[in-house]
């Protein structure tokens, strides 16, 4: 197995490697991932980490203590209200999708639904620029997404973005209602 070391090193910051990354060293470690899966997957658990396939990415797991889980949860919470964001800014925001952040900034001017999600993002943040750039590093700190272009400042969405909305998709919500 090779470049087990350069894997570790992504995927144990919580990142992703994901198929269409703009970088050629990831997507020669997604390529190798995917040749080689289940010895990879081998080769972690001696550690203690799963090497987890989701649809163009990888990623570890690792089994969760209650506290862990409950913090997870609140983490989630919160990635549901960026993605709806990201969701109301374009609907087609998904793997592949580029934007700059000036593209984001520009939708506030005219959508107001927009604005009104921004309100709960980063809510330590009051200018919208400041909340945008606060957003891309997320996104861009899990490999989410990648700067594609500096000069323009083009951010390409990779296929690792999948996990937050397959993640999201899963969800089901039982209300429950009483009968009068």
């Amino acid at each position: 197995m090779q470049k087990t070391k350069e894997i570790y090193d992504i995927l144990s910051k919580g990142k992703f490697i994901s198929q269409n990354s703009v970088s050629s060293e990831v997507s020669l470690l997604y390529d190798l991932i995917e040749e080689n899966f289940s010895e990879y997957r081998a080769y972690y658990e001696g550690i203690g980490l799963v090497l987890e396939s989701g649809n163009g990415y990888f990623y570890f797991s690792r089994n969760e203590t209650r506290i862990n889980i409950e913090n997870k949860l609140k983490q989630c919470m919160e990635w549901i209200d960026i993605v709806d964001f990201l969701k109301v800014y374009n609907s087609t925001f998904g793997p592949g999708f580029t934007f700059t952040k000036s593209n984001i900034l520009e939708q506030f001017s005219n959508n107001v639904e927009l604005q009104g999600k921004a309100k709960d993002l980063y809510t330590d943040k009051k200018k919208n620029e400041e909340k945008i750039d606060e957003l891309v590093k997320d996104l861009e700190r899990l490999n989410f997404v990648e700067l594609e272009n500096e000069i323009d400042g083009t951010y390409r969405v990779t296929m690792a973005f999948n996990y937050m909305e397959e993640l999201i998709n899963c969800l089901t919500i039982i209300e429950n209602e009483e009968e009068i």
